[in-house]
């Protein structure tokens, strides 16, 4: 399953924290109605940071092509400009990262430096069950919050257009689901696989 198929599928789910743009009065979504939703902006920029810093660590170039106009994480929300899909997230903040680097790198480095933060967080047990087989243990909005620390959280925030109480409840609902789907075989994928996954 392709990271767009992941995101399409939480995309489905329902809810009070639905990533799915809301209706207007219409019955439509917003002018953006084709754009990506802001809880699918606000996973993908998760993995985006944690990339960006897994690839500081290994002393990658830490110098980021300037984002194309019109291209950022923020389109398609209130404010964002553009059309909001992947194509415009991957010419924005992430299309920076992968300007350095293959997109299966990024994908790797961001979910291993996630999991890598939650650990240190003391969410460990919890981050494993999300990539071993069986049931997803949840994770609750405070444990959430203190293991990825205020400034991911503002950033992500700012990011994704949401306000920082609707993003930890949809990243304590969604998160479980979206690192298991990118761990189908109980582990990291590897960057081949991952570059697949694109």
């Amino acid at each position: 399953m392709g990271l767009l198929d992941i995101l399409n599928s939480i995309q489905t789910g329902g809810g009070a924290a639905d990533p799915r743009p809301a209706p207007t009065s219409r019955g439509t979504t917003p002018a953006a109605s084709q754009g990506m939703s802001p809880m699918a902006k606000a996973l993908l920029a998760l993995l985006a940071i944690y990339a960006m810093k897994n690839m500081r660590r290994a002393d990658a170039p830490q110098a980021q092509p300037a984002p194309r106009p019109g291209g950022n994480i923020g389109a398609g929300v209130p404010g964002g400009g553009g059309g909001g899909g992947l194509g415009d997230l991957l010419r924005g903040p992430l299309g920076g990262i992968l300007g350095g680097a293959a997109a299966g790198t990024v994908l790797n480095g961001g979910l291993g430096g996630l999991l890598k933060q939650l650990q240190q967080g003391g969410q460990g047990d919890v981050a494993h069950s999300w990539i071993g087989p069986g049931t997803n243990k949840t994770i609750s909005q405070d444990d959430l919050a203190s293991a990825l620390g205020g400034d991911t959280l503002d950033t992500l925030a700012q990011q994704s257009g949401m306000d920082r109480d609707d993003l930890l409840a949809g990243l304590s609902r969604y998160l479980p689901r979206f690192v298991d789907e990118l761990t189908p075989d109980g582990r990291l994928p590897t960057e081949e696989e991952a570059e697949r996954m694109l």
